[in-house]
């Protein structure tokens, strides 16, 4: 008796000092902690993951664009063997002194045209070559300028390896470039000794600054080419500040053949990756601003916090409200129904509030005679916010659309796609918000349209292959029809007309107006299906459904008999691209009809 009197006197006391409102402000805390842990866990994991992916991706773009230049300085210095040892370059080293005036002009105009068309395989990698003859001390070159024989000038630069600059003094505003010198001395390479021919391949400061524009208008990076000890060679949009910045830091480290770190400069984040060319010995170099790309993602976790302190503020604030507005009052209101259940009918409760309780007090004193059937409105209110609570949550959903996102989004998360998946989530996004607007079941083929048209986009993140044309008259975008009617045509065409083979990816929508029908055609290149395929579909639509039938095309083909009358229809056939088409036609509805609807 005595422990039971304890454990009475115990809960008094617990209940006493955890009240509604600290029971609610725990219960708040308890469901914010739980949401912030896991958010920093994901949040930390996602930009783990994207931090890797990231350095892979740029150490390997890079990769890209070094083997690019040093196969174009293959490339170079093969065609240089090759054409030391053509004939014609022998006859112009005189090896045929005998030739005439007129001879020699044409085996000269012969290498020239041999070394332009050479040059001009790529424009953005035009190369200068120069054919030196020791034995007639001339010169010859696809270069604008005239050749000149300058013996010590080659003495100087035949070291056998590509050289950054040749020693001549440049014009105000030009670059060094990159030289190669090669002789037909056997086993002589470094030093000119009695060699009776040379060719001289030049690479410009241009082709360099050619690429590294190229490699920066498909990235995010700012790329240089640079060495120690030399002055960097940089793209034509690239900061000069930045530049130095990482220039100087670079001065300082010993770079081997790949390198990759983090290094922060006026409070900035950058990743500094780099590439040693195997023929010119310089670094490629990319910095990438990692506060520009992995910023959004701190920027969205801060947002997160700041709306979780924000929400548990408003929280606890909406708790002490309820306390001092509703709490206070239903204490009062308590007492005052046990009096009334104790049979005290004339007790009265003074009320020392200005809201919706002062009427509730007001009105207590005719609780007894009133109380049934306010119970019965009560309880018929409830059933009727419930059942349009229901028909709302139905008429939101839309499982046939919502189930091919979701498995859209799981495909792409197991592909690493995460640039896909948060464009089919901002696409999801879009679709609900387009959906949740019950004011009425339809909407202007123009809004049917630019749904289709985000969709087209995000396939197109997917499959490169996919182009869309949609030709609709103006006059018919303004047509009413049912919601997410076009959506599982076109997503079919996607999915099994685009996707079944590698050979298509054309996809057409076209609509006209003729003899008061309106008529929409869907069109895809795809592999079709057989006339007796297309037959039995046809045949299908008009039936119940069917197990082995999509869903999508016979829930629309239901909508559009249900909202234009039994004129209009949905009918498949064999494509002009080849492929699958499904023709819409209906009737539109006059105005007299429309505005009874």
């Amino acid at each position: 008796m005595k422990l039971r009197d304890g454990l009475s006197i115990f809960r008094k006391r617990m209940g006493a000092k955890f009240s509604m409102s600290k029971k609610m402000n725990i219960l708040i805390l308890m469901l914010f902690i739980p949401m912030i842990a896991m958010f920093t866990y994901s949040n930390s994991i996602a930009f783990n993951v994207i931090d890797k992916e990231l350095k892979a991706s740029n150490i390997k773009q890079l990769f890209f664009l070094s083997s690019q230049i040093d196969s174009r300085i293959d490339q170079t210095m093969n065609f240089v063997l090759t054409f030391s040892k053509d004939p014609n370059v022998r006859k112009f080293n005189g090896l045929n002194i005998w030739d005439d005036r007129y001879d020699k002009m044409q085996t000269r105009y012969v290498l020239q045209e041999k070394m332009a068309l050479q040059s001009g395989v790529t424009s953005i990698w035009p190369v200068k070559f120069t054919v030196y003859s020791q034995l007639n001390r001339e010169a010859i070159s696809n270069a604008g300028t005239m050749a000149e024989y300058d013996e010590e000038y080659l003495r100087k630069n035949m070291t056998g390896k590509w050289n950054y600059g040749d020693g001549k003094k440049l014009a105000d505003g030009k670059k060094p470039g990159f030289h190669w010198f090669y002789t037909d001395s056997v086993g002589q390479q470094v030093g000119l000794r009695d060699s009776s021919l040379v060719v001289q391949a030049t690479i410009e400061h241009e082709n360099i600054q050619n690429m590294l524009d190229s490699y920066k208008a498909g990235g995010q990076g700012n790329p240089i080419f640079y060495n120690k000890g030399e002055a960097p060679i940089l793209n034509r949009t690239a900061s000069v500040p930045l530049t130095d910045q990482v220039v100087q830091y670079l001065q300082q480290k010993d770079l081997g053949d790949t390198s990759q770190q983090v290094i922060t400069l006026d409070h900035k984040s950058y990743l500094v990756s780099t590439v040693k060319s195997l023929y010119l010995d310089w670094h490629l170099v990319d910095i990438v601003p990692l506060d520009q790309i992995l910023g959004p993602i701190s920027f969205s976790r801060n947002m997160f916090y700041l709306t979780m302190v924000l929400l548990f503020a408003v929280g606890i604030s909406a708790s002490v409200l309820l306390y001092r507005n509703v709490q206070r009052p239903i204490r009062q209101l308590i007492r005052g129904i046990q009096s009334v259940q104790k049979g005290d009918f004339s007790v009265r409760i003074d009320s020392k509030v200005n809201n919706e309780f002062s009427f509730l007090f007001y009105r207590f004193n005719d609780m007894s005679s009133q109380i049934q059937h306010l119970i019965e409105n009560v309880l018929h209110e409830k059933l009727r916010a419930r059942e349009a609570t229901l028909k709302q949550l139905q008429a939101q959903i839309n499982p046939h659309f919502l189930y091919n996102c979701i498995g859209y989004m799981i495909n792409m998360a197991e592909l690493k796609e995460e640039e896909a998946v948060v464009s089919m989530g901002h696409n999801l996004s879009a679709y609900y918000r387009y959906i949740t607007r019950m004011e009425k079941p339809l909407a202007s083929l123009r809004d049917e349209i630019q749904l289709i048209i985000n969709y087209l986009d995000i396939q197109k993140l997917r499959n490169g292959r996919i182009h869309y044309h949609i030709d609709i008259p103006e006059e018919m975008l303004t047509q009413e029809v049912p919601r997410l009617m076009l959506q599982p045509i076109v997503e079919n065409a996607v999915i099994h007309g685009v996707g079944k083979t590698y050979s298509s990816g054309e996809i057409r929508i076209r609509g006209e107006m003729s003899d008061d029908f309106c008529r929409l055609y869907v069109d895809d290149d795809g592999p079709g299906m057989s006339e007796a395929q297309l037959e039995s579909l046809n045949l299908k639509m008009q039936g119940p459904m069917q197990e082995d039938m999509g869903y999508g095309f016979w829930n629309t083909y239901q909508r559009i008999v249900q909202q234009f009358g039994e004129q209009s229809f949905m009918s498949f056939r064999t494509s002009e691209l080849g492929g699958f088409r499904t023709e819409i036609v209906w009737v539109p509805p006059s105005d007299e009809e429309f505005r009874t609807a």
